[in-house]
Formats: structure tokens, sequence, C-alpha cells
């Protein structure tokens, strides 16, 4: 019968070789063995891995629930305890897997923060228009929230693709799927000062030619920038809240359904298929998902 230490070395190379997994997830991994084995070799000391029992794993698991680590915690710890008792079924080390019948505690789904329009409009005002980012972030920032954009859509939003006589972006989402989005007279209003007193004096590169938001060399926005615009701006306001771009859309959807929005017509302007994963609705028209932004989109008053 092996030891800890000698099924813990073999486990560690074959994740190594055989699972090619980084230096990281590995020592994630036998960091998750070495909690059982410390657990075993308190309660049972002459225990064996391979002499671990269904029994044993359930006493483990409640002690590191009663400690209170959190459910997705415990979850990753289980994951990671599974993971080494399917190497030894396939080294033949043991014949049973005593993780089998151990179910993964319930992980609620934790909803995304979410900004008031207060807090939006204070970070919209901290924003240093001295600076020559400021007409870029002010226009970047008001379009996320106004139109509900994800962070890669923003970054790759084009001038060709500003339909503002019509009241309209086309936006390329998840999946190079293509969809238009009602834009409010506030975001236009920005987008079109930040390309008259910013944009137009850049020396823009070739590729970013068609892009709307530039940084300053003159190239595409990068995602991690917004994220550090977005949340500078919010370490500014003194907002706790943990934000990120998300937070802009998930706050957009947010407010629109708090003052009565219909379901159907926002999951339609965030680019989602279907409401539920079984209910998939039909296409509303333009007309009906402008009337609806309009009417119930906070920055449209």
């Amino acid at each position: 019968m092996g030891s800890w230490e000698s099924y813990i070395k073999g486990y560690k190379a074959y994740l190594q070789l055989e699972k090619s997994l980084s230096k990281n997830s590995v020592e994630a991994y036998l960091h998750d063995i070495e909690k059982l084995q410390h657990y075993i070799g308190f309660v049972a000391a002459d225990v064996s891995p391979a002499q671990v029992t269904n029994d044993h794993l359930k006493d483990f698991l409640n002690q590191i629930n009663e400690i209170g680590l959190e459910a997705r915690s415990q979850a990753r710890i289980l994951s990671g305890l599974k993971g080494f008792y399917k190497y030894l079924l396939l080294e033949n080390a043991i014949a049973k897997d005593p993780t089998e019948l151990i179910e993964s505690p319930k992980i609620g789904r934790k909803l995304p923060e979410t900004l008031t329009v207060e807090e939006i409009d204070r970070m919209i005002e901290a924003i240093d228009m001295s600076k020559p980012a400021g007409h870029r972030n002010k226009a970047l920032i008001e379009t996320m929230y106004a139109c509900g954009l994800r962070v890669s859509e923003s970054v790759n939003l084009r001038i060709t693709d500003l339909y503002f006589n019509e009241g309209f972006i086309r936006v390329t989402g998840k999946g190079d799927k293509e969809r238009l989005i009602p834009i409010g007279q506030s975001a236009i209003k920005f987008i079109a000062i930040y390309q008259e007193e910013t944009r137009r004096h850049q020396t823009v590169v070739k590729e970013a030619k068609d892009i709307l938001f530039l940084n300053k060399r003159g190239g595409k926005l990068s995602r991690v920038m917004v994220f550090k615009i977005i949340k500078d701006l919010a370490a500014k306001c003194g907002i706790q809240k943990t934000i990120s771009p998300h937070t802009l859309r998930h706050s957009f959807a947010t407010h629109l359904v708090e003052r009565g929005a219909d379901l159907r017509a926002v999951q339609e302007m965030l680019g989602h298929e279907s409401i539920t994963t079984t209910e998939i609705y039909t296409h509303l028209d333009r007309r009906y998902l402008r009337d609806t932004i309009i009417s119930y989109h906070p920055r449209y008053k």
C-alpha cells in the first residue's frame, strides 16, 4: 500500500504530463489533496489514500463546511478530490471510487453588483474633462450604459456602425451575431463631442481607422483599459462595490426592468437568444425596441 507522498507525487506527474496543466493549476489540485491528507492524519493516522472511505470524505467535507468555507470553495475542493480518486482508479490503486456518491454543494448564482442611476451619474461627472481622454471616457461610459454593451462590443464599435439619424447603433456580439440597439440623445451628443474635440485630432493607426474609441496612440482601446477607466472612476467617487465594465451592462438591464420594461425587449437589446434556456422568443420589431428604451431608460428622460 503506497504512502500519501508517493500517491501525490504520481498524481502531480499525471497532472503535468497527461493533463498538461499549468503550474498554478497543478499546485491548486495538490493543495486540495494535502487538505484531505492533513485531516486524515489527524483522525486516522494510519489510513492511506487507497483506504479512505466515503464516510471519511463526508466527515472531511462537513468539517470544511463548519469552518465557514463558502459553497463555491467546497465544490472546488470536492472537484479536486474527485480528480485524485479518478487518477487512483486509472492506476488500479483502488477498486472503487469513494467520491462517487458525494454530491457537490449547491452553489447559489451570485448576482453581479448593480450601480444606481445616481452612482452612474457621479461616475460620469467625476471624469476629468481637462485631460485628453476625458471626452472619450465620457462618450464610452455613456454609450456602454445607454446601450448595455459588453466590453468587447464597446472596444470594437465602428464609426460605420453608428446610425444616429435612425437612433440606432449596430453591434457585433458573441458568435459574430449582429444586432441593432437604440441609442439615446445623451450618448449621441457625447460621441459627437468626442469625435469633434479629440478623435479628429489624433493620428490613427491604419487598422483602427473605423474604430470609434481610440487609445492615446491612435489604436483600438483595450479591454483592460476599459476595466481600469471604470474602476478608477468608481474609486474616485468612493463607490465601494466590486465593479467592472459588465456592471454597466447589468445596471442597464436592471434599471429598464425595474421601471417596467418588457423582459423580451431587454433580452433582445442585450443580445441574448432567450429569456430562459427553454423559451425562445420571437424577433421584436425595432420600433417597439426603440419605444421601450425611450420610455424606460433613465437617461432618456
